[in-house]
């Protein structure tokens, strides 16, 4: 493992298109079947655009279908910017706290690898922040049940408007992998900290109210494409313009942000 947490020998999922086919028992007239085809063709063209009007190339080739960025996701900066990146993301996973900037001996061990090595997420923050573009984060929870159960508190802890707190508490807190560290009772501990309303955090998290939207967020993941953490997807008025592939340093994905903003 280089620079990205995979799943090793993971099966591709299979792409099904089905055509449905019909037939009537009755023959048309020519003129008929032509109008008729002609609809149908028409249809056929508007309902193909409409599904894949978020569908692109990643810059390896492979088609990818990445879910829209809607009022569910969790974003920061100017909704309306054009150029968005979308970074699926474990909270157990180390090269996703490094990238943040947060891992710090993870960091350092990757500026020892490569001497010009640094997080890119801080940049990134810059560009938000003046209203050039959003960061969408989105859940790909694979790591174990400390990585689900993260990702579940950091969306109770947004019902208190204290997700991006939280998120930045987790990866600033890592320590293993699935060793206690992110039991429930130490999520519920961070969210004291925070000065979140424990009562309210607690049963969200022990209703586990969030699991389902976390589920989705994987499969809708692995849908695009996303075999390991951080998998990051640059787009331009909605559409793929670039993906990021591991914990790419700031020195390959600033050029990549740079190019989606001209």
């Amino acid at each position: 493992m280089e620079n990205e947490t995979e799943i090793k020998n993971e099966e591709e999922l299979p792409v099904q298109n089905v055509a449905e086919k019909s037939e009537g028992g009755s023959k048309l007239s020519i003129p008929m079947a032509i109008i008729i085809a002609g609809v149908l063709i028409a249809g056929a063209v508007y309902f193909s655009s409409m599904k894949q009007s978020n569908t692109a190339v990643d810059d390896g080739g492979t088609p990818v279908t990445l879910a829209p960025v809607d009022k569910e996701d969790r974003i920061l900066g100017n909704s309306k910017a054009k150029v968005a990146l979308v970074m699926y993301e474990d909270f157990q996973c180390p090269f996703c706290g490094a990238i943040a900037g947060h891992n710090e001996s993870l960091i350092q061990s990757l500026k020892q690898r490569e001497p010009t090595w640094a997080p890119f997420m801080p940049e990134v923050m810059k560009y938000v922040e003046n209203g050039d573009m959003k960061f969408v984060y989105r859940d790909w929870a694979f790591l174990g049940e400390e990585s689900i159960k993260a990702a579940e508190a950091a969306r109770c802890a947004g019902d208190q408007n204290k997700f991006w707190e939280y998120h930045d508490y987790l990866y600033s807190h890592q320590n293993g992998e699935n060793e206690g560290n992110f039991s429930d009772a130490n999520l519920k501990s961070f969210a004291k900290t925070l000065g979140l309303d424990s009562a309210g955090f607690d049963q969200c998290l022990d209703e586990s109210k969030y699991a389902q939207a976390v589920a989705d967020s994987r499969t809708e993941g692995t849908t695009a494409g996303v075999r390991g953490t951080p998998k990051g997807f640059i787009l331009k008025n909605g559409k793929v313009v670039s993906t990021i592939d591991g914990a790419e340093s700031l020195t390959t994905v600033k050029p990549k942000i740079d190019a989606a903003l001209e």
